[in-house]
């Protein structure tokens, strides 16, 4: 029985076109590569693209301690608009979400600050990164500690952070400190937010605070929260100070 498809040699030519044509159907659609020549195009086909920061919204009057100037903060956040469009790029090709949408919110607005503080550097000579593991500030006076680390100097530096948000500015501990805070939007869709935008830097803030400008927060069982939130008078205080500022807020 079961002659003719299985008969002899005629079993191993069927079995040889089947898995041809499987191995056809099943692969997977060969992405588009990233070339010098098509880079452009696949970047306006992943629209709204990231917009880089406006020369002409820096504050020439900003007080920035440390030798850190309006031109270092400049090129440090194009390099991070270049950063974001390259990647959005290359996710495109791949036929992928926006890196925006991929990361959880509170993780993109760590990897701006992270992305900041490391090229804040890059620009001006006159700063460093904090090496220690969960050291503050993110950025100290170059050449005076020690492999460049330090657990707490508290106002000898600039910490960074970033938010989506132009109030209830956040930080992990209430210390002594010269923040400078950077405000974006990102492309995120959310219940308040139903049309897509570009990563776009909105505000940047800098001043001294002190831990009277960092109420803590506490819990439902009294226990004190992780992170606390500049107070109103305290991010007034800042905003006095901006740098930087979008046309559209200034």
């Amino acid at each position: 029985m079961a002659r003719g498809l299985w008969a002899s040699k005629s079993v191993a030519e069927y079995f040889s076109k089947f898995t041809s044509v499987v191995k056809v159907c099943d692969a997977p659609k060969e992405p588009s590569p990233v070339t010098a020549s098509n880079y452009r195009q696949l970047a306006e086909g992943f629209l709204p693209a990231p917009e880089p920061p406006e020369k002409n919204g820096f504050n020439p009057k900003a007080t920035i301690p440390f030798g850190v100037t309006t031109d270092h903060l400049y090129e440090s956040m194009k390099d991070f608009t270049g950063f974001v469009e390259f990647v959005d790029t290359q996710l495109r090709a791949q036929e992928m979400a926006r890196f925006e949408d991929i990361l959880m919110a509170a993780n993109f607005s760590s990897l701006v600050g992270e992305f900041m503080s490391r090229t804040i550097p890059k620009h001006c000579k006159t700063v460093v990164k904090n090496n220690r593991f969960n050291g503050h500030p993110d950025i100290l006076p170059a050449g005076k500690y020690p492999n460049d680390s330090v657990r707490r100097a508290g106002i000898d530096g600039i910490e960074i952070r970033a938010s989506r948000y132009l109030k209830s500015w956040q930080a992990h501990k209430a210390e002594d400190m010269w923040l400078m805070m950077f405000v974006f939007q990102s492309g995120r869709l959310n219940p308040k937010v139903t049309e897509q935008v570009g990563f776009k830097f909105l505000i940047v803030a800098g001043g001294l605070l002190t831990k009277a400008d960092w109420p803590a927060r506490r819990s439902e069982t009294g226990h004190t929260m992780t992170e606390e939130s500049v107070t109103t008078t305290a991010a007034q205080r800042m905003m006095s100070n901006w740098i930087y500022k979008c046309k559209e807020l200034r």
